[in-house]
């Protein structure tokens, strides 16, 4: 039985605007770092297809046999309202709105993304920093670009000078903005009289009287500008210079550019290899905004409490409807839409019930599902091409039902090959669940895995290493991983 090719990959590069071949710095190892959320209100449904998108990313290149460090990290500092360098951190206003310390405001919505984040089936990363545990590492950095001579301080504050280094350095070269047209474009705003340029951003920010959030530094009591910590904590993690940087399109400028900026500043070295962006979400057409009036939250997405929505969606069906366009593509919602997803997602599941009731035949393998086995992973390996590969998918839903009205012969070894290809890609590259398990009635697995966690630390207890990695590996290959420690052991869905 031959065997899918699972290489190359391909993947469109935001820095050379070109599909490339995927080869990472240090193979088998995958650095991987995506900006994650500013938590100082609700998850919108942005940042879902956003991290939706690099959850498929982090499972394919797992699957395609890459170990893959995945670092996305928390913003709880240093982020201020409307993404310049002045007015309040936005963490800090909705403090002083809910009446609540800062960090209460980060522990909420930090709370509030993780359980949407288990809604929509998407993995945890490996490392989850946020910006304040790195605070001496951003002052490291900041005063290594001033070293170099690309900042100056003023009256507290320290910004970073675009014109000079782009004097040296290729300044917009990720989203192929130019320096005079950034300059005709630039509007007066609070703090403009500090800086040498308007084109200037601040990496160290003094903190005015009333400031709830603030450390020393040696330049005074202030905090981080949003654009540096990233460029720390991605670094710190991953290599001054690493594999795969992601985020959605609005973060393409100012943010990812000034990352760059940062990196070759401070350490002389361009940060990332590889640029991925998602893009943006519209309703009926029109851009997903809370002035609109169409900014639905992933709640009311799934409870239908919305006025522009008929009814609720299940998570699945979300994440199965955000899957069928791909991830550079702009998506729109409407309910006509999502029912067409739910009946699809419907269709295949009910399909995957069938499969496994299939007995298949005596004879060879058929070519046909082998073909369709390598086209899935063509289609994957095509810059992540989703809706492809969710179309190649239900080719092998008609092989399926075909086979179960007796009007297509498949074989033992097709029916195999088949469930070893729609457990791989529909759950374990896709992200479905079950609707059971979506819902969350994991009553009886708890039992089952409290039982055969038991029986593996007995097999270890008597030196059955074999049995007991033979059982870590099976539950590994259908989608639940056990971690061990000196505390005893624990699993959990991967």
């Amino acid at each position: 039985m031959s065997t899918p090719k699972k290489l190359p990959f391909h993947l469109t590069n935001t820095l050379s605007r070109k599909k490339e071949e995927f080869t990472p710095l240090n193979p088998p190892h995958v650095g991987l770092y995506v900006c994650g959320p500013t938590v100082y209100s609700d998850v919108h449904l942005g940042n879902v297809r956003s991290f939706t998108t690099f959850d498929v990313l982090y499972r394919w290149l797992s699957h395609i046999g890459y170990t893959v460090r995945y670092v996305r990290n928390i913003t709880d500092v240093g982020h201020l309202v409307d993404d310049v360098d002045a007015g309040e951190d936005k963490i800090a206003k909705r403090a002083r709105l809910e009446q609540l310390e800062p960090m209460e405001i980060v522990q909420k919505y930090t709370n509030g993304f993780h359980d949407v984040m288990r809604l929509f089936n998407v993995r945890n990363p490996s490392i989850e920093p946020t910006a304040t545990a790195h605070l001496i590492e951003q002052i490291g950095m900041v005063q290594r670009i001033i070293d170099n001579g690309y900042a100056y301080v003023v009256n507290g504050s320290v910004y970073f000078d675009v014109p000079k280094f782009a004097a040296k350095h290729n300044y917009g070269e990720l989203s192929g903005r130019r320096i005079d047209e950034l300059l005709t474009n630039t509007r007066d705003t609070e703090g403009m009289d500090e800086k040498r340029s308007p084109l200037d951003f601040a990496i160290w920010k003094k903190a005015e009287a009333g400031h709830l959030m603030h450390w020393p530094s040696p330049w005074g009591e202030g905090f981080p500008g949003w654009h540096l910590e990233c460029s720390v904590m991605s670094t710190k993690y991953l290599g001054m210079t690493f594999d795969i940087h992601g985020g959605g399109m609005d973060l393409k400028f100012p943010h990812h550019e000034c990352e760059i900026a940062q990196s070759v500043a401070a350490d002389g070295q361009a940060p990332v290899r590889y640029w991925m962006h998602g893009n943006m979400l519209t309703v009926n057409g029109r851009k997903m905004a809370k002035s609109e009036g169409n900014g639905f939250t992933p709640e009311e997405l799934v409870t239908g409490n919305h006025k522009l929505l008929e009814r609720g969606y299940s998570a699945m069906t979300v994440r199965f409807f955000m899957l069928q366009s791909h991830y550079a593509s702009t998506l729109d919602f409407s309910n006509a839409a999502l029912q067409a997803a739910e009946k699809g997602l419907e269709k295949m599941m009910a399909a995957v019930v069938t499969l496994a009731a299939l007995k298949g035949g005596d004879g060879p393998a058929s070519a046909e599902v082998a073909a369709l086995e390598q086209a899935c992973y063509d289609a994957m390996n095509d810059d992540l091409n989703t809706p492809i590969m969710i179309a190649h998918l239900f080719d092998g839903v008609r092989m399926i039902n075909s086979a179960n009205d007796g009007k297509l012969a498949l074989s033992r070894e097709d029916i195999a090959r088949l469930n070893g290809l729609f457990n791989a890609m529909l759950f374990d590259v896709l992200g479905m669940r079950k609707e059971e398990e979506a819902r969350g009635d994991d009553g009886a697995l708890e039992g089952v895995m409290r039982l055969i966690i038991e029986m593996r630390s007995e097999a270890k207890a008597t030196r059955n290493f074999a049995l007991s990695d033979r059982i870590r590996d099976q539950l590994a290959a259908v989608g639940i991983s056990i971690k061990d420690s000196k505390e005893g052991s624990t699993w959990d869905r991967k």
